[in-house]
């Protein structure tokens, strides 16, 4: 499976500051001879701080603890070769642009190692004049992807959407939308499926608005019973029914000079819906079991998974509160349709569970993403926050690998797109093996991936489960901060 371009991205890195705030940007050069480095030294010094490694196993060692900004990687060099040591360099950070340094310009190694993300390469001997633009243009490059991120995530603290996270065009006109709704009073309608963010949505428009200062209460009405609903919407008085020992405002009241967020609006039952027209209509609401009418000034945000207007045809739904609620309406896009934002997703996660669980986690390796890219996201974004919490949880390394990920997650990886999941387009032979597979995988993930208990517990030999992961594509990954997809295009397990 071909590798996506964002795959060679980087997920965002935390502390970056703009290029200004910056010292001279670091080159490590890895090269075995230190006549090269020595060179190396020489040509860059002015412009850059140069670190020398001889190998690649010292190399890694610096990228634990140095912030790099260029590598210069010698292809030929005794023990590990650069094509070996490329990936692990790019495990650790693959927005570091590497240039390989190679005798041969012709070098089938260093043609297939630029394939797996070299940023360019040099052929000795040396011309300076090359070295230095190469590296300058490299440098330029990093230090303007640090900026963009820095201006990001000062826009984002700056303007609400330090949540909302994602720079797909659809996401870009997302943005646009809730700045503009954000500074009138319109109520808002937003439809999504379940999983995409709908309350970040809504909180980003009210801390946009003039209303910021002042509360915001989201209510999901389907997770209320519906003996509640009327109580917990307007409120009760003391003795409105049993149970009812005290006075107690409604969430309009609470929300007075704020913002309420109405999740899950169409699971509302028809006499519900009356009421809630009212207190939109009227700006009033009335306590159960009260008599007077209370003022309230309410910003009204509701969202639903379901389409209303089907709602309304089956007369589930009133036509009249829909209109008023689709006043401004806002559609969030599931993810499998922006896919170009896994990355920034995914470092999203990472960055927050790594901070909750105290994990040295930073990334994730390409195999890792391209099993992302591959699977179709049924509960979008909260999905992926689940697999990212789970694997930062697991992780036993720097990154997370497809080692981390979940067996039926990781298979996505090599599986073949016809049908797009749906049973009814498969023959009956795939739809078999896709049910084996399944469930080899879940009983493997019970035995914690050790094959030989699989095995036992599915009451085949050891090898004859063995061919069958093989004949599906599945290998073991390698241990270690380089461990990717094998050649071949088959996830691990």
């Amino acid at each position: 499976m071909k590798t996506p371009q964002w795959a060679r991205k980087d997920t965002v890195e935390m502390g970056d500051r703009p290029a200004a705030y910056r010292p001279r940007p670091v080159v490590l050069a890895i090269d075995d001879e230190p006549g090269v480095r020595e060179s190396l030294q020489l040509i860059l010094r002015d412009e850059f701080e140069v670190l020398e490694a001889p190998d690649g196993a010292a190399a890694l060692a610096i990228l634990a603890t140095r912030r790099v900004d260029v590598a210069l990687l010698d292809v030929r060099m005794p023990g590990e070769p650069g094509s070996q040591v490329l990936p692990r360099i790019l495990a650790i950070d693959e927005s570091i642009p590497v240039i390989l340094i190679t005798a041969d310009p012709h070098l089938r190694m260093a043609v297939d190692a630029m394939k797996t993300g070299a940023y360019d390469y040099l052929a000795k001997p040396f011309d300076m004049e090359e070295i230095l633009g190469l590296v300058r243009q490299a440098a330029q490059q990093r230090g303007m992807e640090r900026e963009l991120r820095y201006l990001r995530a000062e826009f984002d603290r700056a303007h609400g959407f330090d949540q909302l996270v994602g720079r797909h065009p659809r996401m870009v006109r997302l943005y646009e939308l809730i700045a503009q709704v954000a500074q009138t009073h319109a109520t808002v309608l937003i439809t999504a499926e379940s999983g995409t963010g709908k309350e970040l949505v809504a909180r980003a428009i009210h801390n946009q608005s003039p209303r910021r200062a002042q509360p915001f209460v989201a209510v999901n009405l389907a997770a209320i019973p519906e003996a509640l609903l009327e109580s917990e919407l307007f409120g009760h008085e003391k003795g409105a029914f049993t149970g009812a020992h005290s006075r107690k405002p409604g969430k309009f009241e609470l929300a007075h000079g704020g913002t309420l967020f109405l999740d899950e609006v169409g699971s509302l039952r028809i006499d519900m819906q009356a009421k809630l027209l009212r207190a939109l209509q009227e700006r009033e609401v009335e306590h159960l079991g009260g008599t007077r009418t209370i003022q309230v000034d309410v910003r009204v945000i509701a969202a639903t998974n379901t389409d209303l207007r089907q709602a309304i045809r089956a007369r589930a739904f009133r036509e009249d509160l829909y209109y008023r609620l689709h006043v401004v309406p806002i559609d969030v896009p599931p993810l499998r349709e922006r896919k170009s934002d896994l990355p920034d997703l995914a470092g999203h996660f990472v960055r927050k569970y790594s901070r909750e669980f105290k994990r040295d986690v930073r990334g994730l390796t390409r195999g890792a993403l391209v099993a992302l890219d591959a699977y179709d996201w049924p509960g979008n974004v909260r999905e992926l926050e689940n697999i990212i919490e789970r694997g930062v949880a697991l992780a036993t390394r720097p990154v997370i690998g497809l080692d981390d990920l979940p067996l039926d997650l990781a298979m996505n990886e090599g599986a073949p797109s016809r049908g797009e999941g749906d049973p009814a387009a498969l023959t009956l032979k795939e739809a078999r093996d896709r049910f084996e597979q399944a469930y080899v995988l879940r009983a493997l993930e019970r035995e914690d991936r050790n094959q030989s208990r699989a095995a036992r517990g599915l009451g085949v030999h050891r090898n004859t489960l063995i061919a069958r992961l093989a004949a599906w594509g599945f290998r073991r990954e390698p241990a270690g901060p380089s461990a990717r997809t094998v050649a071949g295009g088959g996830p691990a397990c």
